[in-house]
Parts: structure tokens; C-alpha cells; sequence
């Protein structure tokens, strides 16, 4: 299913609860193989709301992202509309937009934070003006909104109620978005951005027109090598917060959290060539490292109570 909130599609606004939701999940399946093979994971009765934050992000990153006619004011109008509607939903308001009243819906059952959502949209809104950043810190205002928050609704949806995860789940969050970041860098220069900090491509001495050249050579392999090591620092330090995810429902975590850090495993073994091939693992290693979780925590496989059925999810009423 295509999904193009700038773009002309209009979404059927006179979908059910439960079908808006199934829209969610179709979204999900259709834009994010490895979160969607990690999310079949779950119970079935945390699936649905997964779905459902996965396709309101969706939709708030394609009105920036997707190839569309909107110049950046425009795109910046869309996203203050879409969070008006947001906010309207959550409030209770019925809105059009089905990807909204799953969401809403969500929020409400899983006491998703309003201070997490605005803070999500901000970043959000930092893509139609902001293009580079001078440094890791300025990065760090970005994917706070944009990766940061996210783990922290995603603790949320999943029953995290220890404050002391906080900081794991936003780690976990940024790691994975870091990840993106550097399968992405030809992906994201066509788009005009830059996510490396640009006093980490000056240390290295590799220029924007390196970049538009697409060189890989030794200074781009030391710049990858450096970025790569921030990236599983911070996954390492997530690593040390899955501890609080209530038994059952962290098999899943563990699974994405590998498969996102393979990301990087990926890009190393393709000599850091990420300009013309994407660093993607098979679902034959998806699976082949559900397994090797699977056996290195027998114990989530037995608290979890996984559907046999991933098909058959349970839609929230």
C-alpha cells in the first residue's frame, strides 16, 4: 500500500476502528520490513498499537520525504495541520484521517505523553529548514523529536513503567535512527540533507563534494568507521535497559535491536560502499537471528504467549 499524505491519495475516512487499524498495519508492512518482522513478535494485543505509531510517524515523515510538489513552506503548513488534527484525536474530536483515530486511540489506551508527540512533530518540522548540522550536539536537538521520543512511546505502547529505562529507550531509539542515517547517505543527500555532523566530515577531510562524487576511499571508510563506533555505543548502552521491559513482551526489542545494529555489520562488510548498495539483511537472517535470540532467551519464549497466528491480530475495540 502506497501512502502519500502530500500527495493527492485521499485516505476513506469512513473506515472503522478495527479497519483503521488494519490500514496501520498494512502501512507498516509496506515501508519497514524489519520493524514489521519484529513487531509480528508481540502479543497479538500489542501489535495493532504498534502499528498505529509506526503509521502516524509514517505519515508525518512522508509529507517531508516523499518526491512531491511541496516546497518547504508548504510541507511545514501540512505538518502544523496534521498535528492540529492529531491533537483534536487524542482530545477525543472525530477526524477524518484513519491513520489519526487508530493512533488516537493508542495514545489513550497506552497514556502515550502529548509532550512526546509535539516533540516528535518538532523535529519533524526542523526537516523543511534544516538541512546540516555543524555538529553531534545539534545533531542530538534532531533525534531527540525524531528517534529519542520515539523509543520513549514505544515503552509506552509495549507496558515499560520504570522510570529508569527512560534513557535506554531514548538511546535505543537514536541508535537505531543513527543506523538509518548511515545506510541512507546517498538516499538523504538526493533529498538535500546531511545527517553527519559536518565537524565529522571536516576531521576527516572529506567534503560535500566528496560526497556528491560518492567517494569511497580511506577517509570515507575512517569517517564510517567513526560514526559506526558512536552508533554501537549507544546501542550498547540501550543494551543495558532491556532488563526493563516486562517479561514477554522484550523478545521482540531484542530482535530489533539486532537486526538495526546488523545495519552496520552490513555496511562494513560491503567495504562501506552505501552509495549504490543498500545495506539490507535477507529474512533469511531476519529469522536466522530471531532463532539465535530465541535460544538465548528461553525464557521470553515461554512468557511472551505469541500467537501461532501472526496473521490474526487482535484489533483494539
Amino acid at each position: 500500500m502506497r501512502l502519500d499524505p502530500a500527495g493527492d491519495q485521499t485516505l476513506n475516512g469512513g473506515l472503522t476502528l478495527p479497519e483503521s487499524y488494519e490500514l496501520c498495519r498494512q502501512v507498516q508492512r509496506s515501508h519497514s520490513r524489519t520493524y514489521y518482522f519484529s513487531t509480528q513478535l508481540f502479543p497479538p494485543e500489542v501489535r495493532p498499537h504498534v502499528h498505529a505509531l509506526y503509521a502516524f510517524m509514517r505519515y508525518a515523515d512522508e509529507i517531508v520525504d516523499s518526491p512531491h510538489s511541496l516546497n518547504p513552506g508548504e510541507q511545514l503548513s501540512s505538518l502544523n495541520t496534521f498535528e492540529g488534527e492529531t491533537v483534536a484525536a487524542i482530545s477525543g474530536e472525530d477526524v477524518a484521517n484513519p491513520v489519526l483515530r487508530a493512533f488516537a486511540n493508542t495514545v489513550r489506551a497506552r497514556g502515550i505523553e502529548l509532550e512526546s508527540i509535539t516533540a516528535f512533530m518538532e523535529s519533524m518540522k526542523m526537516d523543511t529548514r534544516v538541512s546540516r548540522y555543524e555538529t553531534y550536539e545539534d545533531l542530538e536537538a534532531y533525534t531527540y523529536g525524531s528517534a529519542a521520543v520515539v523509543g520513549l512511546m514505544m515503552s509506552r505502547v509495549i507496558g515499560v513503567t520504570d522510570g529508569r529505562s527512560t534513557p535506554h529507550a531514548e538511546a535505543l531509539g537514536v541508535a537505531m535512527q543513527l543506523s538509518n542515517f548511515l545506510r541512507d547517505i546517498g538516499e538523504d543527500w538526493r533529498r538535500g540533507r546531511i545527517y553527519l555532523p559536518l565537524e565529522d566530515l571536516a576531521r576527516f577531510e572529506y567534503s560535500e563534494d566528496d560526497l556528491a562524487a560518492k567517494v569511497v576511499d580511506e577517509r570515507f571508510i575512517g569517517l564510517m568507521e567513526f560514526e559506526i563506533g558512536r552508533t554501537r555505543a549507544i546501542y550498547d548502552f540501550a543494551g543495558d535497559g532491556m532488563g526493563y521491559i516486562p517479561r514477554g513482551r522484550r523478545f521482540p526489542v531484542l530482535v530489533a535491536r539486532e537486526l538495526y545494529e546488523a545495519i552496520l555489520d552490513r555496511i562494513q562488510a560491503q567495504c562501506y560502499e552505501v552509495y549504490s548498495q543498500r545495506a539490507d539483511t535477507s529474512q533469511a537472517y531476519k529469522i536466522g537471528v530471531m532463532a539465535k535470540v530465541a535460544a538465548r532467551e528461553p525464557g521470553e519464549i515461554l512468557a511472551r504467549g505469541m500467537d501461532r497466528a501472526p496473521a490474526e491480530i487482535a484489533i483494539p475495540s
